[in-house]
């Protein structure tokens, strides 16, 4: 069976909007990720599914409750530490690309590597083409972001998501931006990172034809969890 990656217990987040009124976003929510899933979270605007993932992914902390990462409570961390452990344990991607327009591809896949500081230049060089091969993107090591299409720019996201081997892959709408190719291209793109990779992804999206191809399928409304479907099984029988 496999190890959790990510634990969510009785989480709880309101939003002060004046002195005198507050609006519960999540009210008490409770679920766990295992290595190696790959989870859709949907619902209609307004359920607090980017919340949810913010504070999974620690750019955004609870009101109450606790998260644990890679079975590290993140909860109470300062945000150094949670500087540190995002750029060691996470990889997010979203649904506008924010590459920097004068840089490279193989030099925006290098950032997230050059900031940990664990890489010789020439290993964080190797390393974010072998990432841009792994994402379709080998022709392009040198294009800068207004030389790539939406789709391509966003698979350069993708890659420099990727660069620190994170425990967890967060998208908030990747496929929002894109035409519904591209958006196939993506998809494909993180099923191949799940199956051959084991890579845990977690998205949140509106898109019903990719929440339906992953392999969990978690539906919010008002913040609690309308239903929680296992749509297939293959990440976890792995183990």
């Amino acid at each position: 069976m496999a190890d959790t990656i990510l634990k969510l217990e009785n989480i709880r987040r309101e939003l002060e909007l004046s002195r005198d009124v507050i609006q519960t976003i999540i009210p008490n929510l409770s679920f766990e990720v295992k290595a190696g899933e790959f989870v859709s979270i949907t619902g209609p605007s307004g359920s607090g599914k980017s919340t949810l993932l913010y504070i999974m992914g620690g750019l955004d902390k609870p009101t109450f409750g606790k998260v644990w990462i890679d079975g590290e409570e993140i909860t109470e961390k300062s945000e150094s530490e949670m500087t540190r452990i995002r750029n060691e344990k996470i990889g997010f991607i979203y649904q506008f690309h924010f590459l920097l327009p004068e840089f490279s591809a193989v030099e925006n896949v290098s950032m997230p590597m050059m900031i940990n500081g664990s890489r010789s230049r020439k290993e964080i060089r190797e390393r974010a083409m072998l990432l841009l091969d792994t994402v379709g993107m080998s022709n392009k090591y040198t294009n800068k972001p207004s030389q790539l299409s939406g789709g391509q720019q966003q698979r350069v996201a993708i890659a420099r998501a990727l660069a620190n081997e994170p425990k967890v892959l967060l998208g908030d709408e990747p496929t929002g931006n894109l035409d519904s190719k591209s958006a196939g291209n993506v998809y494909e793109l993180f099923d191949k990172l799940n199956r051959e990779k084991n890579q845990t992804i977690i998205i949140v999206t509106h898109d019903e034809d990719f929440a339906n191809r992953a392999g969990r399928r978690i539906h919010l409304v008002d913040g609690t969890i309308e239903s929680d479907i296992t749509l297939r099984n293959e990440a976890v029988q792995r183990f």
